[in-house]
Formats: structure tokens, sequence, C-alpha cells
């Protein structure tokens, strides 16, 4: 929710929405140490490659697999802040009640398309564990579908983080905080 929305109501101790956006914080900023993680890692593996000829593909699929959490998980600590994309050319000419009421449908429409990835990606999950799939690459990572387990569970903090924005939404038409 951006910080124009939240009131002093929006980080009572009690409210599921002020539990959301904690646990959303929390997530977040440990997430964020995985893009510095991705910058060591690639550095490396480009002086590995450049400088002594050698590498593994193991360590170059990692910097992709690491991509996955920092995406699923960022997206949400994203929405938290505000800092998601929407067309900021129309929206900056709103009103306030309009720009609430903005946010309220987009956050409904983000559960809605959270819940459709989350029902999706469970079978496709589920056939990567029963395969025990892994890199088709010789040296690559095996039990790919730990990272795909990543989908369903990045698409669940988006859902609880969309229902906490509605929340703060609603509250705000309502003049709660």
């Amino acid at each position: 929710m951006p910080d124009q929305l939240q009131g002093p109501g929006a980080r009572a101790e009690g409210g599921v929405r002020a539990r959301i956006e904690r646990f959303t914080d929390v997530v977040g900023q440990w997430t964020s140490w995985i893009a510095l993680v991705i910058v060591a890692l690639m550095a490396a593996n480009v002086l590995l490659r450049y400088l002594f000829s050698a590498g593994t593909v193991w360590a170059q699929e990692l910097e992709w697999h690491l991509l996955v959490p920092l995406i699923l998980f960022g997206m949400s600590y994203a929405l938290r802040h505000g800092e998601h994309v929407r067309v900021d050319i129309l929206y900056a000419k709103f009103t306030g009640r309009t720009k609430v009421r903005v946010d309220l449908l987009s956050a409904l429409l983000c559960a809605a398309l959270s819940i459709l990835v989350i029902w999706l990606s469970l079978h496709y999950v589920q056939q990567a564990y029963v395969i025990n799939e892994g890199s088709p690459d010789p040296g690559g990572i095996p039990h790919r579908y730990l990272i795909k387990s990543l989908i369903p569970i990045g698409f669940t903090l988006l859902l609880a983080q969309s229902i906490a924005s509605a929340i703060g939404c609603i509250e705000k038409l309502k003049g709660k905080s």
C-alpha cells in the first residue's frame, strides 16, 4: 500500500493487515540479500571464466535460480511499499478517493490473479517433484522442483499482501485510517 494511503491504524498491533505487512517486510528485507549474493556469484563466474578459463554449469544455473526467490518474494514487498508498476501519468491526476478506489480494484485483481497462478502452479510443481526434475545439463542443479515450489509460495505471499492492501483501501474509504 503506498504510504499516502496508510494512516495511523496501518500498524495496529493486532490487525490482520498489520501482521501481513510486517511479515511481508521481513520477507522482503531477507530477500534483498539475495541480490547481493547474485552480484557476487556473477562476478565470481565472470572472473573464473575470463581470467582462469574455468567455471561450472552449476554456478551459472545458480544465478538464474536465485532470481526466482528474488522476484517471487520481492513482488509482494514492492506491492506493500507502492513500488509496483502502474500508469502514474493517469494515476497522478486522480483525486485521493479515486486513487484509493483504483488501488482497491488493483488489489482485488492481483488477489484473483494470485489465486489463479497458485492453482495452476500446484500441478506443475507436483509433476516436477514426481519425476525428480533436474537440470538437463551435465553438472547442473538437481531437484528443480524445489525452485519451482517457490511459485505457489511467492504468489501466496502476494495474495496475502493483496488482501492487506485491499483491507487498507477499504479502511481508507470508510475513513478509519
